[in-house]
């Protein structure tokens, strides 16, 4: 009997690890649909919120159509309200900037990919989220990996420190992101919790939209070229990927699904691989092999002797 409920947990836990493999590389592919958006002149601002919006109807219609739909409960308003704030709003305005003023993608993506060392402070603080030295190790096998695979030569901007501090509030915010939804997963679906979150965030970013991403508005932003990414960004890296997330966050905590989020640069730099965008070379081969390790080490659990 015991080796059964063995078996299940550790089911249950391989399923956790794969939907949240699959969400990462969801947002690995989202570089290069927001890449080829900034390319084609499209204003963040208008792709930006559009993204938001959609992902938030798109839930909308799920919930609604598999009976999932439910009103938020009166004391959990501000709770909601605190994590749009966090995430979509806050994240994706000091992440974007951010990248924009170091001038080097390279050192933002080593920033972002110290999430996990605030998600461990915040894990152990708030929800009393045990990690033992193994799982150290781990993060830290993490972290040295992830700084080969995208170690570079890049140049940074004139407001590099303004950058180095956007960055820094991106990385703040999705620890407060997570950790609220940590409290919100108890009480609410997956699809139910991303669904308020967007269209929540929707209205944070409409006066941006109206004032900067309608400002120079083109026909050509309404070309199927330019549409396919946006939906693919909307649909798949945050309607689902954001979904599967919750459930991430649910099972595993704060600190330990934090450490899959650190690997959304290496996620990137394999797809653009696969997809011919770029070349990698023995290091970061090197540093995603150490990734790897680190991410297994990082859920390790020791189980102590009867």
């Amino acid at each position: 009997m015991e080796l059964g409920i063995k078996k299940t947990n550790r089911e249950k836990k391989s399923i956790v690890y794969l939907i949240s493999t699959f969400a990462i590389v969801l947002w690995g592919m989202s570089y290069i649909w927001i890449d080829r958006l900034i390319n084609a002149g499209i204003p963040v601002f208008y792709f930006v919120f559009i993204r938001i919006l959609l992902a938030g109807l798109v839930l909308l219609l799920f919930n609604f159509a598999t009976g999932k739909l439910v009103r938020i409960q009166k004391q959990d308003i501000p709770k909601f309200i605190l994590l749009a704030f966090f995430e979509p709003f806050i994240y994706f305005m000091t992440e974007s900037y951010g990248i924009k003023e170091t001038g080097s993608p390279t050192l933002s993506a080593m920033l972002i990919a110290t999430i996990p060392i605030f998600s461990v402070v915040a894990g152990r603080v708030l929800f009393n989220e045990k990690i033992n030295w193994i799982n150290a190790v781990g993060i830290l096998l993490s972290m040295a990996g992830i700084c080969l695979v995208v170690m570079s030569k890049d140049t940074v901007g004139p407001n590099f420190i303004w950058g180095i501090a956007l960055l820094l509030i991106a990385v703040i915010s999705e620890v407060g992101h997570a950790s609220v939804t940590k409290k919100l997963a108890c009480r609410y679906d997956s699809q139910v919790i991303v669904m308020y979150q967007f269209l929540i965030g929707s209205v944070y970013f409409l006066p941006f939209f109206l004032r900067y991403g309608l400002a120079d508005f083109q026909p050509y932003y309404l070309d199927i070229e330019i549409w396919i990414p946006i939906l693919c960004l909307a649909i798949l890296c945050s309607s689902v990927a954001f979904s599967l997330w919750v459930t991430t966050i649910k099972s595993l905590g704060v600190s330990k699904s934090s450490i899959f989020t650190a690997l959304i640069p290496v996620a990137a730099a394999i797809v653009a691989w696969v997809l011919g965008h770029e070349l990698l070379c023995a290091r970061q081969w090197s540093g995603i092999a150490i990734s790897t390790v680190g991410v297994i080490m990082s859920q390790y659990v020791i189980r102590k002797r009867r």
